[in-house]
């Protein structure tokens, strides 16, 4: 069965006239008769019955005009929908981003962008990287906003800013008057740590590799929140990015001297995979916004 004997047979069941059928179809009468035998023949059952010059719908043609007609509904529907998500003006992005950025960051860099392109919708994923960079293969997700990552192809990744990382402590901690400190001063603390295998845990992991320090670690999470949370409560500590959105009430910030505690954060794609009109604006205005 051809799409195209769909569109005859729709065409020929409204009017009911083999001739102006043809005629409204531009083809001839004996090409739309021969494509509606054939799909007479692959159904098994006549469509229409014929009395001399005139043709009328049967039981059987009710009802496949009926499944046609919401077929071919269905088809134009999609067509219009595919039009509308790769139309600049009003299409659709699909971005992936971090626990840590949604905060400040996403509604700030949306809302920018929104102020220039009003039409365009976005739908947002919040996760951990590894999770991101599966829906980002998957082709679930446009864009991604990640931490640094080793490069993997085909995903390119495109450095935007440096985040400062922090030590983290509830008041009333020995530190929580310092400004500033060394990260082996917090040596011997009990940690709270983001969950392994998420990017910030693993920035976390090569900072105290680089300060010779093993640290003990009392709880994982999987989200920044809760992290502070626990340290709020006086549990441990913990190195974390600005807390920004978030309750500090409880808590003190501290800037580490050394090492130089930073991640970088990054737009990430999948290379050579198609990008709509919309989503490849966004990407466009991402990079600028950040240069």
């Amino acid at each position: 069965m051809e799409w195209q004997q769909l569109e005859y047979f729709q065409t020929l069941a409204r009017m009911q006239h083999m001739t102006r059928a043809a005629e409204t179809l531009s083809i001839s009468q004996p090409a739309l008769s021969r494509s509606i035998a054939r799909l007479e023949e692959e159904l098994g059952v006549p469509l229409f019955d014929r009395q001399g010059r005139s043709i009328i719908l049967n039981r059987y043609g009710h009802l496949f005009f009926m499944r046609v007609n919401r077929i071919l509904k269905e088809f134009q529907e999609a067509k219009q929908e595919i039009q509308d998500l790769i139309d600049p003006e009003h299409g659709e992005v699909s971005l992936g981003f971090l626990h840590t950025l949604g905060t400040n960051l996403i509604p700030d860099l949306i809302g920018s962008f929104r102020s220039l392109y009003p039409k365009i919708n976005f739908q947002l994923r919040q996760n951990h990287s590894y999770w991101l960079l599966e829906q980002l293969r998957a082709g679930e997700l446009d864009l991604c906003l990640l931490a640094s990552m080793e490069p993997n192809l085909p995903i390119q990744w495109k450095r935007l800013w440096s985040e400062e990382l922090f030590v983290i402590v509830p008041k009333g901690h020995r530190l929580a008057h310092r400004e500033s400190i060394m990260l082996e001063e917090i040596a011997d603390e009990s940690f709270i740590f983001i969950k392994k295998g998420y990017a910030l845990r693993i920035t976390t992991d090569q900072l105290f590799q680089q300060a010779g320090i093993t640290p003990n670690i009392t709880f994982e999470g999987e989200e920044v929140a809760t992290v502070a949370g626990l340290v709020a409560a006086g549990l441990g500590v913990s190195l974390l990015p600005d807390l920004k959105g978030l309750d500090q009430s409880k808590l003190s910030k501290i800037r580490v001297r050394w090492p130089k505690c930073e991640r970088a954060i990054g737009l990430a794609w999948v290379e050579g995979r198609y990008l709509s009109p919309a989503a490849k604006q966004f990407q466009q205005f991402v990079l600028d916004y950040f240069q």
